[in-house]
């Protein structure tokens, strides 16, 4: 039996577009991400921020990129980069190179100021390893247009094209948002999802300021002339722009047999459906099933403790307490590393004005977390009475039913798939 080889040099550095861009094609087609003909698509991603590569014999063969942003908390935005693309090829797996890209590139984005770093996540648990912790259910409700309750006639709308990514871009910063809502800056990023988006089109008005693009959707197509259609986003300000739009989309019905969209945060899609429960059973297990489903695919972690409590404005009663904060993503990182994570023991105040300071006093109770469990309890996701069942959480029953008072925040929506 002949000896392995020796495993080649790897380096790590900057994605350089001249050297790396057919081999992030590469990487990309062998994952099944890209369909020949989308490569303007990736490029224009991998472009939207910070690109790291692994390279194996002068190839680029693991690409992590991550893109700046704002997250709403309640009512004030903080700095935030999300994770756009983590993705290793055929030749490069196993190798744990996805695993020191994603490390670094956090503690990259940590470094220069975001407070906040979020992602989409393939599977649950694996990025649990770099401090991330899963986020709340969306609902994904699949449809009959026709089945819509009748409104208003809708009024003849713009078409909207990939051309119109510059007003689109701007469309989906100014739409309302709520709580946990993600917006991002570069306005490449809208050009490349309407570039990778199957078939997309558009329909919206531009009622806006100087003529500017006020509400409007973007689809993605599997079957043009019956669908289904999926509603990749859609941008509203007031009640009567969401309708009209929902007008537009039961207009659809008369050719169009099923439309799938993610539920907008605070309102209930169930209320405009006509016989929801019959539609579901006379359609069930059809090529057009109506259908109700709840998936949990976002993740976040907090980068900076007293950044974002600092942010943090809560209702009710103050409440201070010991955290025994953990980790995992230091045994990723050196000591070369520009930010080594947020293990360690903090003093929180939590109420009108939140804050943290280092140490421990010895008076206050004790709550032991992990950076992923604690950010899902700070944003909102789930009661810290019900993350100690789960997650990795625990204190005295009298400090997790205060924190249940203390954290009744809205569920968190990021309303921006990335």
């Amino acid at each position: 039996m002949t000896a392995r080889q020796k495993d080649p040099q790897v380096k790590i550095r900057d994605y350089d577009p001249r050297r790396d861009r057919s081999a992030v094609h590469r990487i990309w087609l062998e994952t099944g991400w890209l369909e020949k003909g989308k490569e303007r698509a990736v490029d224009l991603l991998v472009g939207c921020g910070r690109a790291l590569v692994a390279e194996i014999g002068g190839k680029a063969e693991c690409l992590v990129t991550s893109a700046p942003g704002i997250i709403r908390y309640l009512e004030e935005d903080l700095p935030f980069s999300g994770l756009t693309c983590v993705t290793t090829s055929r030749i490069a797996r196993k190798q744990g190179l996805a695993k020191q890209l994603t490390a670094l590139t956090v503690a990259a984005v940590a470094a220069e100021g975001a407070l906040v770093c979020g992602l989409g996540m393939f599977e649950q648990g694996y990025y649990d390893q770099f401090g991330f912790g899963t986020g709340g259910y969306e609902h994904i409700i699949t449809f009959d247009p026709s089945s819509l309750c009748s409104g208003e006639k809708a009024r003849v709308p713009r078409r909207i094209t990939s051309a119109d990514w510059s007003m689109v871009h701007a469309s989906r910063l100014d739409r309302a948002r709520g709580h946990g809502s993600c917006n991002f800056n570069p306005p490449e990023i809208t050009r490349s999802e309407m570039l990778y988006t199957k078939k997309g089109f558009g329909l919206g008005y531009c009622d806006g300021p100087g003529g500017k693009l006020s509400h409007h959707f973007w689809c993605w197509v599997k079957e043009v002339e019956q669908g289904p259609y999926q509603v990749m986003w859609m941008t509203f300000q007031t009640r009567e722009q969401f309708l009209e739009l929902m007008d537009l989309i039961r207009g659809l019905g008369d050719q169009v047999r099923l439309v799938k969209m993610r539920e907008p945060q605070g309102i209930q899609l169930q209320d405009l459906i006509r016989e929801p429960f019959k539609q579901r059973q006379v359609s069930e297990k059809s090529k057009f099933e109506s259908s109700m489903r709840a998936l949990a695919y976002w993740q976040m972690r907090i980068c900076d403790l007293p950044g974002c409590l600092e942010r943090t404005h809560l209702r009710g009663d103050e409440l201070r307490f010991n955290l025994a904060l953990t980790d995992p993503i230091e045994q990723f990182l050196n000591d070369s590393a520009p930010w080594r994570g947020l293990s360690g023991d903090y003093v929180i105040n939590l109420g009108s004005s939140s804050g943290v300071e280092k140490g421990k006093d010895e008076t206050l109770p004790t709550l032991q977390a992990s950076v992923g469990t604690f950010t899902r309890l700070w944003l909102g996701v789930r009661p810290a009475t019900g993350l100690a069942m789960t997650g990795e959480l625990s204190g005295a029953q009298d400090l997790l039913q205060r924190l249940d008072s203390v954290f009744c925040l809205p569920e968190p929506k990021p309303d921006w798939d990335f």
